[in-house]
């Protein structure tokens, strides 16, 4: 029985230390974006812009704004509705790209198209679902082809999903801002379900913290900054510049997140990009709204799709930055650290089983468990202060977007998280296998849901 037992101690120790010293490395980094957070605040340099102080635009411009769109039937008119009457704009279009095998999101497109010639239906010439990088290489096209046979200049292109709440003055502040910026990226505040708020709530909130402090000390470090594909706007001469260097179309069709690959390929390329926190004039933030997936399977698919696209084949396709490029370095390795972390998290999980059972098999036999070693105890109690300042920290940036119900609700939901985690990590793994073996990116969509906005005056 002893050998039982030792074995028992020695597996439950070695797991142990690797779940631990893995913890304390993601903490400390963690704590370094929150200390240049909290930096900035002291100094007073996270002031969120007012929409009533933003420059007038140098040269007021036409925006197009692009929504690629594979068997969205369900949401598409109801999305396109409410854009045209909220939006405040002189001149924008809508380009809709739509697949040939898809009658229902045609026929739903063309009905809103046919009452507002704001809306323009792309029909692309392959069957769906590709990938959104084709999609949107399809909507590229015809913008140009139309700004060629009308003699217009498209000033930048606006992306969205079928699904996205846009808000009224979105426009007004990439307007603003893209006389000095080539990207502007506006926040991204998820719609929590009352009915669903443990799978729906997180979403809500990782973009709170992402979009509230991981993205602002991007920003503010000058990393290179990662686009969401939605609530964004490209100038089109730094989209013709991508399409040059790419020779030929300006986003990638062969990626899974070919919005993360955009902001970092333009970056290379020496232009700037801005993530622009904004009040508007009720005080709330100009952000994109939109229902993210309430559901288990959609949440996992959802996430393994974005670690593929990031941490697996973005690592492949954008590697890193200059040599000296520190900041930039930090951040692209904070973006690809999911797969390793998972792994902790996995093995922290086995810990507390392996923990459990080894103090059950002591007590069986009557024997005391051995001490834990100081150094790895001095180890889990810093990790326990980490713990409870991430804790109060997820807290305290939902809370500040959804109020104090929805921030207290982030605790319980932290766990939720971790499960999505955890089996979104090993699809991850064998969607990119497979693709390593020369499986196409395929557009793995997860069903949408449009809240009822129409009523709501612009």
């Amino acid at each position: 029985m002893d050998w039982v037992l030792w074995g028992l101690d020695a597996v439950t120790r070695e797991v142990l230390l690797f779940a631990a010293f893995g913890f304390l490395v993601g903490g400390i980094d963690d704590l370094l974006v929150d200390g240049v957070y909290l930096l900035r605040r002291a100094l007073g340099r996270d002031r969120r812009l007012r929409l009533d102080r933003l420059p007038p635009p140098d040269r007021p411009g036409r925006f197009a704004v692009f929504v690629p769109a594979w068997d969205e039937v369900a949401v598409i008119g109801a999305m396109l509705d409410t854009a045209l009457a909220r939006i405040r704009h002189a001149d924008f279009s809508i380009y809709v790209g739509a697949y040939p095998n898809d009658p229902a999101t045609i026929a739903a497109v063309r009905e809103v198209a046919g009452r507002d010639p704001r809306v323009r239906l792309v029909v692309g010439p392959r069957s769906g679902p590709t990938t959104k990088g084709d999609n949107l290489n399809v909507l590229w096209r015809a913008l140009r082809r139309d700004d060629e046979e009308g003699g217009a200049e498209t000033r930048a292109v606006v992306l969205h999903d079928a699904e996205d709440v846009i808000h009224p003055a979105e426009l007004t502040v990439f307007d603003a801002l893209l006389d000095r910026y080539a990207a502007v990226q506006v926040p991204v505040l998820p719609l929590v379900r009352s009915d669903a708020w443990a799978i729906s709530g997180s979403y809500a909130d990782f973009f709170a913290e992402a979009h509230g402090k991981a993205m602002v000390v991007r920003n503010a470090v000058g990393a290179g900054m990662p686009l969401a594909g939605v609530g964004c706007a490209i100038r089109c001469d730094a989209l013709a510049a991508l399409a040059e260097e790419r020779g030929g179309d300006p986003f990638a069709a062969d990626a899974l997140c070919e919005d993360y690959e955009q902001g970092l390929r333009l970056a290379r390329l020496g232009f700037r990009g801005c993530f622009a926190r904004v009040a508007d004039e009720r005080g709330g933030l100009v952000a994109t709204r939109a229902y993210f997936p309430d559901a288990l399977d959609p949440a996992v698919r959802q996430q393994a799709r974005w670690i593929t696209g990031i941490a697996l084949t973005g690592w492949d396709r954008t590697g890193w930055s200059r040599p000296l490029a520190l900041a930039d370095h930090w951040m692209r390795a904070r973006d690809r650290r999911a797969p390793v972390a998972v792994l902790v998290l996995a093995a922290a999980y086995l810990a507390l089983i392996l923990w459990a059972c080894t103090g059950a098999a002591y007590w069986a036999v009557g024997e005391v468990r051995p001490p834990v070693d100081p150094v790895l105890q001095r180890v889990l109690t810093v990790n326990a202060g980490l713990l409870a300042w991430r804790l109060s920290c997820r807290v305290a940036f939902t809370a500040r977007h959804y109020g104090w119900r929805e921030g207290l609700r982030a605790i319980p939901r932290l766990f939720v998280a971790n499960a999505v985690s955890l089996l979104a990590v090993r699809r991850a793994v064998w969607r990119y296998v497979a693709m390593l073996r020369g499986a196409a990116p395929v557009w793995d969509k997860t069903a949408h849901r449009f809240p009822d906005l129409r009523a709501e005056p612009a």
